[in-house]
């Protein structure tokens, strides 16, 4: 059991115009922001996107269990298709990509219906941001130096966009590496998360982030990497920057 496993992500946000509400459902919970109140939708939802995935869970349970990419399924639904696209394009289990893919299918409905013009999704830590100004994700890492100090700058035109974490110190999610934050930003927010739990899982020393840099330049729709061990951090990507919390914290 990982040392910050019993601490829940906090939800933190800076003033904003946009409505923020809190959906939750069986293992689902998101914490949205839109341009108004849509709880109720939302709900419906992630309703809605999950029961095909419990189904196709229930006659498959190795998509479930696998640590392993599985093989394309062109019958299966939509959600499941999304997610054994993203492990195989990380090289992972498809559960790996499950938190994204749901958070990024619930924004993109909340967008297609006009329910919202913008809308940012943020599920057990991965956030789908589709947002009309640029975004700031503060980075959380554990007992690294630059947990709490710096965020990561989106671009609005990035957007939209999927910004995805996995630790090994922080969290349920299972994880073979020491990283204390491993965050990548992907066109993709499914595949972000499943590259995220990737990334992760090589990433045991200082060495390594040469192996992470030599996988990220062959991906595409990869905007940029970052990741924390201890006192190091490593930056891929050259339209994502890093930016001291105190240089927009509010007042």
């Amino acid at each position: 059991m990982n040392k910050y496993s019993h601490i829940p992500f906090y939800r933190t946000i800076s003033s904003t115009s946009l409505k923020t509400f809190r959906v939750v459902y069986k293992e689902t919970d998101l914490f949205v922001l839109a341009e108004k109140d849509l709880t109720l939708e939302t709900l419906s939802l992630v309703r809605s996107i999950r029961l095909p995935l419990e189904a196709y869970i229930l006659k498959n349970p190795l998509f479930l269990k696998s640590l392993e990419p599985l093989p394309y399924d062109p019958k299966a639904s939509e959600i499941v298709r999304t997610m054994l696209k993203a492990g195989m394009v990380a090289q992972v289990g498809p559960m790996a990509s499950v938190a994204g893919a749901i958070a990024e299918k619930v924004g993109r409905a909340l967008l297609e219906k006009g329910l919202t013009s913008q809308v940012a999704v943020e599920n057990g830590g991965d956030i789908f941001l589709a947002l009309k100004k640029d975004a700031r994700v503060l980075l959380f890492a554990g007992d690294s130096p630059f947990s709490g100090k710096i965020a990561l700058l989106i671009k609005k035109e990035l957007m939209p966009c999927g910004v995805c974490t996995s630790s090994a110190k922080i969290g349920h999610s299972l994880s073979f590496g020491n990283a204390d934050a491993l965050t990548v930003i992907h066109k993709d927010t499914a595949i972000a998360d499943a590259l995220a739990t990737a990334f992760g899982n090589l990433l045991k020393t200082p060495e390594d982030f040469k192996k992470i840099l030599n996988k990220a330049k062959k991906l595409n729709g990869l905007f940029g990497v970052v990741a924390v061990l201890k006192d190091k951090i490593f930056l891929f990507g050259e339209k994502i920057r890093l930016e001291p919390f105190s240089t927009y914290e509010k007042k």
